[in-house]
């Protein structure tokens, strides 16, 4: 009879962890919904804010500065245009983060791409990976400095190895020089070791 007890206890609570197993999946569905809508909407709104904006292209969900309107030819330093831009861009983004649920862990990721000519002798930077990654950088510390958490911030270099024109043209590696940005998610890792 105990051993009966026992498996029927052991089944009401396989049920009950079942249950709760559904429900959470169940919200976190929701919840991944709710979040991929206010993007769409929020993208959207970007969208409409920036059409008008020759400095920006607005690609998929990437929005692309060419490089020459951010910086001088080997140059990290962000050049006054740019930091007009980049300001304008950052203001725009500061107040629409007012609306995102706090909840939502979105960050921007700001990629770094060069053309396929290798960096001159007498350049500090090594190489064109060198170059795209730093320059990412140099945007991220910009918005940094115009009030964004670091934390929703990511910067990566792509170097000359994601071209979007491979014509190798003058006009198609200047199209290969830019940096990226695209809103996205951040990626929580759990990282208990107890």
């Amino acid at each position: 009879i105990l051993l009966e007890e026992k498996q029927k206890e052991s089944d009401t609570d396989k049920i009950a962890i079942q249950n709760l197993g559904q429900a959470l999946n169940t919200a976190l569905a929701n919840k991944v919904q709710e979040l991929q809508n206010f993007r769409s909407e929020f993208l959207g709104r970007l969208r409409k804010i920036l059409k008008s904006r020759d400095a920006i292209t607005i690609v998929g969900d990437r929005f692309v500065f060419q490089s020459e309107v951010l910086f001088k030819t080997g140059s990290i330093e962000i050049g006054e245009k740019g930091k007009i831009e980049l300001k304008k861009f950052a203001e725009i983004l500061l107040n629409l983060d007012k609306d995102i649920p706090k909840d939502s862990n979105w960050i921007l990721q700001i990629e770094g791409h060069t053309d396929n000519l290798p960096v001159r002798k007498g350049q500090i930077y090594k190489d064109n990976w060198e170059l795209s990654t730093k320059r990412a950088l140099s945007v991220l510390r910009y918005f940094i400095n115009q009030g964004f958490d670091p934390k929703k911030l990511f910067a990566s270099g792509y170097g000359s190895f994601q071209p979007i024109d491979n014509t190798n043209t003058k006009i198609g590696r200047m199209k290969n020089r830019r940096i990226e940005m695209k809103i996205t998610q951040k990626l929580i890792i759990n990282n208990n070791n107890n």
